[in-house]
């Protein structure tokens, strides 16, 4: 979806890549069988790790692109592992090669900012974008750094350049061509976050395991259950707590977009100050949210996005309706 700022053309707006140079890379991992079938262990709760790659449905694939700037647009599909993206040079891999990060889930980021990596979680979504003009002439992949050898969530480990996970490997052999996109570093911003009202209520949310499943607040998910309900168009904060042990949880909430306002006590950084709907909740972790509910009514879900965490059955509903209720603890 694009508007008057970000157009979808790179000579208007923002002036961002746009066109052929405007890639989705929806990046999942699979389990395969000796007869190379699709595998899924279903006695497994913690997370199903996968043992080949995909990029945009094919294992491991390359990319031939054109020396200049590209839009990448980062998926976690999951369905439990995370990635920390890294851009290697193989032939040389302790050459740091930054790249600039544009957005954060479905929005722009107040203004570019330059990384050298970018840390997601199921369901996350980061725009990047990448000038190939550097690597004329060479090779270069989208590496997993981050260590994760269970679905429970990464360990905390980032392997070395170039003994990660190879994703996908773009070979810089095209011809050159124009570019009329912008730098990022001559972008100043793309907007101002909102400012933050006060609060109609303070929920807490703890993500714990029991009986043998998944349980927010110590419940099963029960479609026909009402947790709490939210009046139209308020303010709230939730906190959400990880109580679950030695797992991690990407939670999603459906319908509107929150700001984070403290992670672990301390105000977010970078990348995570913007607007985002689904958090990378960390072992014993505690995050404190902003969010506004705006114009319409109606039945949503908040659920972790680990697929397996999901179906057993991490998730709640919630409403939302002309009154709402003062549920501190749903």
């Amino acid at each position: 979806m694009f508007n008057d700022k970000d157009t979808g053309d790179e000579t208007t707006g923002f002036r961002l890549p746009s066109g052929k140079f405007d890639v989705p890379l929806v990046v999942s991992d699979k389990v395969f069988d000796e007869n190379g079938q699709l595998f899924f262990d279903l006695f497994n709760l913690d997370g199903i790790l996968g043992d080949k790659f995909l990029v945009n449905g094919k294992i491991q694939p390359f990319f031939q692109v054109h020396p200049r700037r590209y839009r990448l647009r980062l998926l976690d599909a999951g369905p439990s592992r995370f990635y920390q993206f890294f851009l290697t040079d193989l032939n040389s891999p302790g050459t740091t090669l930054p790249f600039w990060q544009i957005s954060n889930d479905g929005n722009l980021l107040p203004k570019p900012i330059q990384v050298t990596n970018v840390l997601i979680s199921v369901a996350e979504r980061a725009d990047i974008i990448v000038d190939f003009s550097q690597f004329a002439g060479r090779s270069v992949v989208l590496e997993n750094r981050l260590e994760q050898t269970d679905g429970r969530g990464p360990n905390g480990n980032v392997r070395p350049a170039g003994q990660g996970d190879h994703l996908l490997r773009f070979d810089v052999v095209l011809p050159p061509v124009a570019d009329n996109s912008q730098h990022p570093a001559t972008i100043a911003k793309f907007y101002d976050l909102p400012t933050l009202e006060p609060p109609r209520v303070t929920r807490t949310f703890r993500f714990e395991r029991g009986n043998g499943q998944w349980q927010i607040n110590g419940r099963f998910f029960d479609c026909n259950d009402v947790r709490f309900r939210i009046k139209k168009n308020t303010a709230e904060h939730w906190v959400l707590q990880n109580n679950s042990g030695g797992w991690q949880h990407p939670i999603h909430i459906h319908f509107e977009e929150f700001q984070i306002l403290s992670r672990n006590g301390q105000p977010p950084q970078g990348t995570q100050r913007s607007r985002k709907d689904v958090m990378r909740l960390g072992f014993n972790e505690e995050i404190e949210i902003f969010v506004r509910f705006r114009d319409f009514v109606g039945r949503y879900p908040q659920h972790c996005h680990n697929t397996v965490h999901e179906d057993h059955a991490m998730m709640l509903r919630w409403d939302i309706d002309e009154t709402g209720d003062l549920n501190t603890e749903p």
